[in-house]
């Protein structure tokens, strides 16, 4: 290709697809658009899709994905390599920009992923992200269903505000992770201050072993890292009280709002990626699960400062066990 070579533009692309649906010929194509024949046999060939023929919105979104060089991904088969591997591992695009020393940004990893979608017109790529979304934007999201009565319940509006701002560690946010087949749930606990993540296999969601599971997961913790816990409004978590005796105050997020448990929302989205709705939980042994939790605190988070749920969760404990040990020292 020459020099003086220019891309079509996309009105240029418009009046192809009229002028080839009106019947004309390439020459009088390329006469009308002051175009060589050979750039408009050229174009006609590369852009047309099998389903749709030549469309000019699909016609300039490959061009532009087949002549975009994605900044160093295209070039450098290493870097290529090295972020692709971490993708695959669990890491988003945001937690590689910000952590791994790369040396590139978050929009070009999410634009090198979008653009191979769109080059080979394979799905399969999506698979390295996160939520595995094959176009940019949101998903719409569907309310549930509230409890319509649990007893004890306290709203959301009078949990105490040290709880809200993230600051203040001991908060939790619990659900349930379900799956197709009947009775198969992961009970999933995330911390707001360190986004840690503990989770415990049930046999059944009713009540009382929901409660008794709850309990298990946190009477092991510090007094400062189990102040509240804050549920969805399903029946499983009738039982909520019993937490009570840990000295855990307990409380309930707003009907419809799945916005106010943002924290839990996210995480149970991270793990989908590696254990789908689909998956059989009868297959997957503890070793594995254990090791599912512990690669999601293993990966930085930017709302962390790039350090990983384990090592901010960390820190509070030692917080806590250098002040307990301070106080025994006083006394």
């Amino acid at each position: 290709m020459g020099r003086g070579y220019r891309q079509f533009s996309l009105e240029e692309r418009i009046e192809i697809a009229r002028l080839s649906g009106e019947g004309r010929s390439i020459r009088q194509i390329a006469a009308a658009l002051d175009r060589a024949p050979s750039s408009v046999a050229r174009e006609l060939k590369r852009n047309s899709g099998s389903q749709v023929g030549y469309a000019p919105g699909y016609a300039d979104q490959q061009a532009k994905a087949r002549h975009w060089i994605g900044s160093r991904l295209d070039r450098d088969a290493v870097l290529r390599d090295a972020v692709l591997g971490q993708l695959a591992s669990g890491w988003s695009p945001e937690q590689i920009a910000g952590r791994s020393g790369h040396g590139i940004g978050t929009e070009t990893i999410y634009r090198f992923i979008y653009a191979q979608i769109t080059r080979h017109n394979d799905y399969s790529w999506r698979n390295y992200l996160p939520r595995a979304k094959a176009r940019r934007g949101r998903r719409s999201m569907q309310a549930r269903s509230p409890a319509s009565f649990i007893a004890q319940r306290v709203p959301l509006l009078e949990r105490p505000a040290a709880a809200s701002d993230r600051q203040t560690p001991g908060h939790w946010e619990a659900d349930l992770m379900a799956f197709s087949r009947y009775g198969q749930n992961i009970l999933m606990l995330h911390e707001r201050s360190s986004r840690a993540l503990i989770g415990a296999r049930l046999v059944t969601k009713q009540a009382v072993p929901v409660g008794q599971a709850l309990g298990a997961m946190l009477e092991w913790l510090p007094r400062p890292l189990r102040q509240t816990v804050t549920f969805d409004n399903g029946t499983e978590f009738a039982r909520h009280y019993e937490l009570n005796a840990l000295g855990i105050q307990t409380f309930f997020f707003d009907a419809h709002a799945p916005w106010q448990k943002g924290g839990i929302e996210n995480a149970i989205g991270r793990m989908r990626r590696f254990l789908p709705r689909k998956t059989d939980l009868a297959t997957l042994d503890d070793t594995r699960f254990l090791a599912l939790i512990a690669a999601y605190n293993a990966t930085p988070r930017k709302c962390l400062d790039w350090k990983t749920p384990a090592e901010a969760f960390s820190d509070q404990l030692l917080h806590f066990e250098r002040e307990s040990t301070s106080q025994l020292s006083l006394g």
